[in-house]
């Protein structure tokens, strides 16, 4: 007789019937995908895993014990800088330019250090991360100690997670072969590698913001904010109103943030990445995406604890853009 495979027994834990399965365990769901990324699962298993939390939805336990054997699996440099703001990059945008990178690199500018990761090019037609980079002269990192210099040096790094995590890249792109997204995809916004004092992330559908505020707590983060951001990027749709979960030392807060403009944006015909430069320069003026800017800036600076309220955060972060040192992009 065959001898069952170890990893068996976490497939039969979600997949044994609507009676008799049940989600993992933190413990569980930890050392199920340390088995995976140690390269110890049978592919046929892995792909039955991943389609059995999606189905069910995966929990905030389920969630953070994923988190954290990727964070476990993951090397860092040993002389690495503290980092401020972890910060995640998954979705990409298609109806309005990547305004979340000049909020991240206005906040560099002003002492902060950010640390941003994200998965890239698996939806057609969308605009990255590192094209926005490259059109601002800011490099990517491939490692995570070249990330340390640039932390070091300028306060700012990005990392993909081909380079951060290629075990993780490899599964992430198994959406391709499955015909839908793994947890993988909600889970790796929350690996916060370099163990920064503060993450932030953004959801594309509100029920999942729940998810990422009490996994967070469960990793033992202290500050943190979840919310629904613009094509499911880190940024403020300041034409809506928008609720913010975070963490405040651990607990767990929501906030509401008033809209910031009176009436909808149109969809951005065309993506011209050229124009992220010139508003940080102020060769081109936008009300509009400085709301977007700022706006989320703002957020960024209330959930690191640098703001005691909403109003505070966006005067802050309104006079950080409007002090911001015009003739150098942070990170370049």
């Amino acid at each position: 007789m065959t001898q069952e495979h170890p990893f068996a027994h976490y497939v039969r834990i979600l997949g044994k019937g609507p009676r008799l399965s049940r989600p993992l365990t933190f413990d569980e769901a930890c050392d199920a995908f340390g088995m995976v990324l140690r390269g110890e699962v049978e592919p046929v298993q892995l792909g039955a895993f991943l389609c059995l939390l999606r189905v069910k939805t995966e929990t905030p336990e389920e969630a953070a014990g994923l988190a954290a054997a990727i964070r476990a699996s993951i090397d860092l440099p040993g002389e690495a800088p503290e980092v401020d703001l972890d910060w995640s990059s998954y979705a990409g945008k298609v109806r309005q330019l990547p305004y979340y990178l000049l909020a991240a690199l206005l906040l560099a500018g002003h002492g902060i250090r950010v640390f941003m990761h994200g998965s890239e090019h698996h939806t057609a037609g969308r605009v990255y991360t590192t094209e926005g980079l490259a059109a601002l002269g800011v490099p990517v990192c491939n490692s995570t100690a070249e990330a340390a210099r640039r932390l070091a040096a300028t306060n700012f790094a990005y990392m993909t997670l081909e380079h951060l995590s290629p075990p993780l890249h490899d599964i992430m792109e198994l959406r391709h072969l499955l015909g839908l997204r793994s947890p993988i995809h909600t889970v790796a916004r929350l690996i916060n590698p370099f163990g920064a004092a503060c993450s932030i992330n953004s959801v594309s559908h509100p029920p999942y913001a729940p998810v990422h505020q009490q996994a967070s707590r469960l990793l033992g983060e202290a500050r943190m904010a979840v919310f629904k951001g613009e094509g499911g990027e880190v940024e403020r749709r300041p034409e809506k109103p928008c609720e913010v979960l975070m963490l405040v030392d651990g607990e767990p807060v929501a906030e509401e943030w008033p809209r910031l403009l009176a009436s909808p944006r149109p969809h951005e015909e065309a993506l011209d990445l050229s124009r992220l430069k010139a508003l940080w320069t102020g060769a081109v003026e936008d009300e509009a995406a400085v709301a977007a800017i700022a706006g989320t800036a703002a957020i960024a600076l209330r959930a690191m604890g640098r703001a005691a309220s909403v109003d505070e955060a966006e005067g802050m972060a309104l006079a950080m853009w409007r002090d911001r040192l015009r003739v150098t992009v942070p990170g370049a």
